[in-house]
This record gives C-alpha cells, structure tokens and sequence, in this order.
C-alpha cells in the first residue's frame, strides 16, 4: 500500500472499522527534545509521556522546520504507539508522532486543542 503525504491526495482504500480499531493513537507529553545530527534528514529525537499504563517512549520526529528544541518540552502529542520499533540510524524509534503536512510538505504536529491525560485513546 502506497500512502501519500501530498495534499489533494485522493483517499486510501476503504477499511473495515474494525482494521482501524487496531491503531492504538494515544496522547502523550513531550518530556525531552534532543537533536539527531545522526539522521539523514534534519531530525529531533523525542521522549514522550504518555501515562502509567505506556509509560515513556522514544521517537525520531523530522520537524525542524517549524519546531525548535526549546518549544517541545511540554507539548502534547498524538502517536501511533502499537507499530513496532523502527531502528533511525544508532536510534531506536518506538512511536510514529504523528503531524500533517504544511503547503511545503513540512510536518506540523497534531494534539489537542486543550490539555488531556497522558495516554488517552484517539477515537
């Protein structure tokens, strides 16, 4: 399967509900922002809370376009925490954080509009 970031994109083939049920998005606070001068591309690496029951995870974000490492800590953020790790480089990335694409294609991050427990469930 093909995804595609662009804008206009038409939409992916139709899913059954329960195929989405499996995609465990959860909200999580940034705890810590580090660069990632190992990554190809310009890159953060980021620790996340999200809550007793996940605890904290690590993950590999190209968002240094519109993000500076000073502004992360304490934002909240949506992920896919149920992929599994993905090794980026001598980085071991645990989450998908999750964003959209500005008119450039540059990743603009997603959360809530208001504060939330860690770890609550996307639906």
């Amino acid at each position: 399967m093909h995804v595609t970031h662009e804008a206009g994109a038409p939409a992916e083939p139709v899913i059954a509900f329960d195929d989405w049920l499996k995609v465990d998005i959860r909200i999580g606070t940034i705890v810590a922002a580090d660069p990632f001068p190992e990554a190809r591309k310009p890159a953060y690496k980021l620790r996340i809370d999200f809550g007793a029951g996940i605890g904290i995870r690590k993950s590999s974000v190209q968002i240094t376009e519109h993000y500076r490492l000073g502004e992360l800590v304490g934002r909240q953020v949506a992920a896919v925490v149920n992929f599994a790790p993905r090794q980026i480089g001598p980085f071991v990335s645990e989450v998908l954080t999750l964003g959209f694409p500005d008119a450039d294609g540059k990743v603009v991050l997603i959360g809530p509009s208001e504060a939330v427990p860690n770890g609550g469930r996307l639906f």
